[in-house]
């Protein structure tokens, strides 16, 4: 290791706040590496791990989602960034075509009405509102499944080029 990374590493650490136990479990974190479409991604483990798909129709989706302790904020809530990532993936999956290339969010509007706690079960409605050309609009609504109360409501603008050949 350079000496200098050693350095940056104790200013990082500094900046970010962290206490001296969160320093050590951070730390202690082994991300292997591997190859791109190998197997699942670190961002797939922890960011989307515990996703399940309980219904799919054209244009619809519909996952349960149960609130993970590497997903909670300080408090124990459901972190917004977490939140945020839930609303972007299940709006692009509504519009998924295998074949063709993924869709690129342009523009996402999330209105955060509620907090969820550590386990709170949750459903994940996505709803597509609309298809113009390449242009795709969506509806995500975040809600305790348990109590019916709302998270979060995000709309997702949507963009995917048209496929053509080069040959």
């Amino acid at each position: 290791m350079d000496p200098n990374d050693e350095g940056k590493m104790e200013r990082a650490k500094k900046f970010l706040g962290l206490s001296q136990d969160e320093s050590e479990a951070v730390s202690r974190l082994a991300v292997p590496e591997r190859q791109a479409g190998e197997g699942k991604s670190f961002y797939d483990t922890f960011a989307l791990a515990g996703n399940r798909v309980v219904r799919v129709e054209p244009g619809l989706i519909v996952c349960n989602f149960k609130v993970p302790p590497r997903l909670t904020d300080r408090t124990g809530k459901l972190a917004s960034g977490a939140i945020a990532n839930l609303v972007d993936v299940a709006g692009i999956s509504v519009d998924f075509v295998e074949g063709l290339p993924m869709n690129v969010s342009v523009d996402m509007s999330i209105s955060h009405l509620s907090t969820a706690k550590l386990d709170d079960e949750l459903e994940i409605i996505s709803k597509r509102l609309g298809q113009r050309g390449g242009y795709t609009g969506t509806l995500v609504l975040v809600r305790n499944k348990a109590t019916g109360e709302i998270i979060a409501e995000g709309r997702l603008s949507m963009f995917r080029t048209q496929a053509s050949s080069k040959l």
